[in-house]
């Protein structure tokens, strides 16, 4: 049965788990540990407590989103077999506490990355934006560095250091580490009953000079035949891979739905303002580029029995907050996403 799912950052999030409870199709959350230093291991008593906090708000805590990969995997170090265990071992943690799914990434240095946090809109809502133009002018080797949209992990030696060692990695050098890295942790997901369900690199193309390679058709199937495990999945977020405006979004969720190998779907929509330009818009088809009818439609004829979650949403009726993550917008989202399912099942006469 498919779970409709609200992403939560934890006791310091604006949204409360009790504001969630109450959007009426919520069954579950996704969320992660966010005190634990990138390549440690996660531990067994924390990942318990988190799902113990957010059961007692009668939630089920249904995705890790997520556990960092260490940018030493991504660069193939010697070091990499550390974090490597520690990544096998904080699966076997999320399986011995029944968490079921795992989304992540492996982008190298940057996660999600936008231009604008805050682009205002005809009706005075804002949203996230993507101006690839402005990007190109920002320099992260300046002494200040302003990049919105990503709160930097790292010093400007460390960011300088790294962006030095990425100069070395092209994209098949960096899909031979994530490769050798599937090899070593998808057997223990299976073994844990962990689904790991990558993320697709947002946006999907190079940024910064950086390799970025799960970002096409040609990069998912390279997945799923890395190793052949139902274990090692996909983590579907229309917004990320429909930035690319030249992808048939459908067609795609019925070839590796129909595989298995889709285990959480990221709902949400854009509007493409250039070739590699967009911003986010409300969840409705109508608002953007993504046709959310008939991508609800393709992940119900696939039999999708994952994890739903609408995805970024504009901030609406003076709320502020995290970014992308306010409260109102994605449970207008999330009721809409609910309502497009119901309609299309009973249509469909599918049970």
């Amino acid at each position: 049965m498919v779970k409709f799912c609200f992403r939560w950052f934890g006791n310091d999030d604006p949204v409360s788990l009790q504001n969630i409870r109450q959007i009426p199709v919520v069954d579950g959350i996704v969320s992660a540990l966010y005190d634990i230093e990138v390549g440690d291991i996660w531990p067994n008593n924390k990942l318990k407590s988190l799902k113990e906090v957010i059961e007692k708000h009668e939630l089920e805590l249904s995705v890790i989103e997520s556990i960092p990969v260490h940018e030493d995997i991504k660069l193939g170090k010697p070091s990499r077999e550390k974090y490597i265990d520690n990544y096998s071992q904080s699966i076997r943690n999320m399986g011995r506490v029944g968490i079921p799914i795992l989304c992540y990434n492996f982008m190298p240095v940057f996660d999600w990355t936008r231009t604008n946090l805050a682009m205002e809109n005809p009706d005075g809502s804002t949203s996230l934006g993507y101006d690839h133009n402005a990007l190109q002018n920002i320099d992260l080797r300046k002494e200040s560095l302003d990049l919105p949209g990503w709160a930097t992990a790292y010093s400007h030696d460390e960011l300088n250091n790294l962006l030095n060692e990425y100069s070395k990695v092209d994209e098949n050098t960096l899909w031979n580490n994530f490769e050798y890295f599937l090899q070593q942790v998808v057997p223990v997901a299976e073994e844990s009953k962990v689904k790991m369900a990558i993320h697709i690199d947002d946006p999907p193309w190079s940024i910064f000079g950086l390799p970025r390679i799960i970002k096409d058709e040609e990069a998912l199937d390279r997945l799923v035949n890395s190793v052949d495990s139902i274990s090692n999945g996909i983590s579907f977020c229309v917004g990320s891979l429909g930035a690319n405006r030249h992808i048939d979004l459908p067609r795609l969720i019925r070839k590796y739905g129909k595989k298995g190998r889709i285990h959480f779907a990221h709902l949400r929509n854009i509007k493409h303002t250039a070739e590699f330009s967009f911003h986010e818009t409300a969840h409705p088809s109508k608002f953007g580029d993504n046709d959310m009818y008939e991508i609800t439609k393709a992940l119900i004829e696939t039999n999708f029995k994952g994890v739903i979650r609408p995805d970024h949403g504009r901030m609406i009726w003076g709320e502020t907050g995290r970014p992308g993550y306010g409260l109102y917008d994605r449970a207008l989202g999330i009721m809409y996403l609910y309502g497009l399912w119901e309609g299309i099942k009973k249509g469909l006469k599918v049970s």
